[in-house]
């Protein structure tokens, strides 16, 4: 990912074809050590394509997942309001104590990993 990001990076700023050493530069700059087999791999993905072009026919591919919704909600409430009090009572719930955080703020995961 930290690749792809310093690619796109590269592209917005104006070069169309980045080189691995372009690559290389931007991720350093920012303290970050490149893989070369990930850039090799990147690179020849990318060789010779739009990235206008993969942008836009990854968005519409995107657009079609299913990212879930409401509908659920509906049904429950109609379950508490057929069996009166008991299911009003049955719903106060104690607040439950918030898990506390772990120490490691990003779980393992960094901006460019």
């Amino acid at each position: 990912m930290k690749h792809l990001a310093a690619y796109l990076l590269l592209t917005l700023g104006g070069n169309s074809s980045p080189s691995a050493k372009d690559i290389k530069g931007v991720l350093e700059s920012v303290g970050i050590e490149a893989d070369d087999e990930r850039l090799s791999t990147l690179i020849s993905e990318l060789k010779g394509k739009d990235i206008q072009e993969l942008i836009t026919e990854g968005s519409s591919k995107l657009a079609s997942v299913p990212s879930g919704g409401s509908g659920g909600g509906a049904a429950a409430a109609s379950g508490g309001a057929a069996t009166g009090g008991a299911a009003a009572e049955e719903t106060k719930e104690e607040p439950k104590e918030e898990e506390k955080e772990e120490s490691d703020e990003d779980m393992g995961f960094g901006l460019f990993d």
